[in-house]
């Protein structure tokens, strides 16, 4: 690779930051030096991102429709849209996961809302002709399961996007945006002992029951996860051939 990809850390949690790095690491098929690692929730998006062979963005426990927000928190969905409206203009590719779809669908006039939440574990994910079709989502079975835990969800495709998965819980689970971006509801990156881990986390945060962690984490440990980890092989052979 002759230039490093970028994982943008969104998660206050630094436990749980650095092992999301290590699953996209692992995820992506690239060495330590490969990934660079950015906490954006501390430091601002630096001015340089171009020099980076594609980005990934990761999940966090913010959600676009909080009503109270830091000034930290504000900051850092701008420096997001300026990430996205790069990737969008085609001058990086980018990855947006979790949260950061929101971030996207808001900066493309869509609507984020709290009527689509979604359980822990395991969803099925359905292609659309045009995910079918897509440079990166076309390798990926048509129908496939993929984590998720989300208390919000994109309410339809936003304007200037183009639908590439859905299911019935969150009618948006993935859209691509311009020349350069790319933007999923579910997790593509942990593997279920991982998101188990993350789940240890975010155990009284609302996403679960906490007393049923153990029935919940059980049903995680049958999910199967090789699609979405197909995904982020096929973004980073996108960025090599780039």
């Amino acid at each position: 690779m002759t230039a490093p990809l970028l994982y943008v850390c969104v998660r206050p949690q630094r436990d749980a930051a650095v092992a999301e790095w290590a699953s996209f690491r692992d995820g992506l098929g690239v060495g330590d030096d490969d990934l660079v690692h950015h906490d954006l929730v501390r430091e601002p998006l630096p001015d340089d991102i171009e020099r980076f062979a594609a980005v990934v963005v990761g999940g966090s426990p913010f959600n676009v429709t909080d009503n109270e927000k830091t000034d930290g928190q504000r900051r850092l969905e701008r420096d997001l849209e300026r990430l996205a409206a790069t990737a969008i203009e085609g001058r990086t590719a980018a990855l947006f996961t979790c949260f950061g779809i929101g971030v996207v669908t808001r900066l493309l006039g869509g609507v984020v809302t709290l009527q689509h939440p979604e359980g822990t574990g395991p969803a099925d994910i359905v292609l659309t002709d045009a995910g079918r079709d897509d440079e990166l989502f076309g390798i990926l079975s048509p129908r496939f399961e993929a984590l998720t835990a989300h208390k919000e969800g994109t309410d339809s495709v936003p304007p200037g996007a183009t639908l590439l998965a859905q299911n019935d819980a969150c009618p948006v689970q993935a859209y691509r945006a311009g020349r350069g971006l790319w933007a999923t509801q579910f997790h593509p990156e942990p593997t279920t002992d991982a998101f188990v881990a993350r789940m240890r986390v975010y155990r009284d945060a609302g996403y679960f029951d906490a007393d049923a962690f153990d029935e919940v984490s059980a049903h995680v440990r049958t999910a199967s996860i090789e699609q979405p980890t197909r995904l982020l092989r096929s973004f980073a052979a996108r960025a090599v051939a780039a």
